[in-house]
């Protein structure tokens, strides 16, 4: 039997440790909370982070990293992108030699603007073939359920991507394969600051007309960006791009959307952040996209107005109207 290893007992974390359990695999999880941990392993619960959800039998929680990494065969990391590189550098020994390693993060590192596949392999000297991305339309919650869903298993040797894949195939989790790391985890990453800047025009009162903008043009965005740095552009029709941004941006249960909901409705970056309750990467990640799109000479408009709004502290009437009046051009060349 396949053995998995999940680090990362947060909301998705935990859920995708139930999935890979409802797929036949052998789970265990690992997080700091003992008290999370405890209640796993003896009330197959996670009230802290999925509250009122029934997680499936068998699933073994606990705060030893070493233990819970030893003998897997996968290697799943659900950790925050942005502290994730300072987490795992102490437990580099204890990845097993032949085990495969999926990030199951959204974000691009502040500073290096590694993507979080990027990040895993640098800080346990994994090479690429080892190194996977899972990314695509998961709202935990939903998943949690078993509402049927779809998800992207990225990874650049296609018997590392279907192991994977066949460990959390379920009746209502299907994954597709693709080779594309770089456009898959992008994806991931960018969605996620389209997401804020539609919820910022949810929380003005803004209607379907200005969502299907955001997303419709965000997604131009992250196809630009993505095709820049080498990604293939069928991707980001597919479930990790158009199905992930469409979720993400609509969801209320989309932490991103919530966040900017809030700034939309007059609150500080501060009190938004404590009001969504939880980590939005949308926020820390559009300073990294931004950065990089910049270093390609890409142009990031919604990217662009996001970070203004957030980290420059500009009006929000100021960054539409400038994001309104930016020059007509033809939508196809």
């Amino acid at each position: 039997m396949t053995r998995a290893a999940v680090l990362g007992a947060g909301a998705w974390g935990t859920t995708f440790a139930a999935v890979l359990k409802d797929a036949g695999t052998e789970v265990a999880l690992w997080g700091r909370d003992q008290d999370v941990s405890d209640q796993i392993n003896n009330e197959r619960r996670n009230e802290r982070f999925l509250p009122g959800m029934d997680l499936p039998e068998g699933i073994v929680a606990s705060t030893d990293a070493r233990e819970v990494l030893a003998g897997a065969d996968i290697v799943a990391v659900a950790l925050p992108a942005q502290k994730v590189r300072g987490i795992i550098a102490e437990y580099k020994d204890a990845v097993p030699d032949n085990a495969v390693v999926a990030s199951l993060m959204k974000g691009i590192e502040i500073g290096t603007h590694a993507r979080m596949s990027d990040v895993l392999r640098e800080v346990w000297d994994l090479t690429p073939e080892r190194t996977l991305v899972v990314s695509g339309p998961n709202l935990a919650r939903e998943i949690a359920v078993k509402q049927p869903t779809a998800t992207v298993v990225a990874g650049l040797d296609r018997a590392s991507a279907e192991l994977v894949a066949s460990a959390t195939a379920s009746s209502y989790f299907r994954p597709y394969t693709n080779p594309d790391v770089a456009g898959v985890e992008l994806c991931g990453a960018f969605k996620n600051v389209v997401a804020v800047g539609v919820g910022v025009t949810d929380g003005l009162g803004y209607g379907h007309n200005t969502t299907a903008t955001v997303i419709t043009r965000g997604l131009t965005e992250i196809t630009r960006l993505g095709v820049a740095l080498g990604a293939h552009p069928d991707t980001f029709s597919g479930l990790a791009g158009m199905g992930d941004l469409i979720a993400t941006c609509a969801s209320p249960l989309s932490r991103n959307h919530t966040l900017g909901a809030h700034i939309g409705r007059g609150s500080s970056l501060a009190e938004a952040i404590e009001l969504t309750g939880g980590t939005a990467e949308g926020v820390q990640t559009s300073r990294s996209i931004q950065e990089l799109a910049r270093a390609h000479g890409v142009d990031v408009p919604i990217c662009d107005a996001v970070v203004d709004m957030l980290h420059h502290e500009r009006p929000i009437q100021d960054v539409l109207s400038q994001l309104l009046s930016r020059p007509r051009k033809a939508e196809v060349a």
